[in-house]
């Protein structure tokens, strides 16, 4: 038996096959094996300085002091970063640090733990 993926909009495991479509019994979502196969090469790919691929939720530790614009102080080296955020563009993590806020690092910037 072939494992169908799981439903891209409600990751619903109950997925069945009606000629070329996959249909979602759940959401009613439907789409194509094609469309499922590009969206695997479409995914956003973040590396570390060292290499390591970045995923949602991980931990890093920042490898230099980074000035802040419009803070008094500048982000250490050795801040730990807890369950950051990948996003697209040139700061493509966003992230909360203790004692900043709100941030948007450059993962050339950062190492994972």
């Amino acid at each position: 038996m072939i494992k169908l993926p799981n439903c891209p909009k409600c990751n619903s495991e109950y997925t069945y096959e009606d000629e070329n479509l996959l249909i979602c019994p759940e959401c009613a979502h439907e789409w194509t094996l094609e469309s499922e196969s590009q969206n695997d090469e479409e995914q956003l790919v973040v590396k570390d300085s060292n290499g390591n691929i970045l995923n949602d939720g991980d931990s890093v530790t920042i490898i230099k002091d980074l000035k802040v614009k419009g803070a008094s102080s500048a982000l250490k080296k050795g801040t730990k970063v807890k369950n950051i955020r990948l996003v697209d563009g040139d700061h493509n993590i966003d992230c909360k640090i203790d004692g900043f806020g709100a941030m948007q690092l450059k993962s050339e910037f950062v190492k994972k733990l």
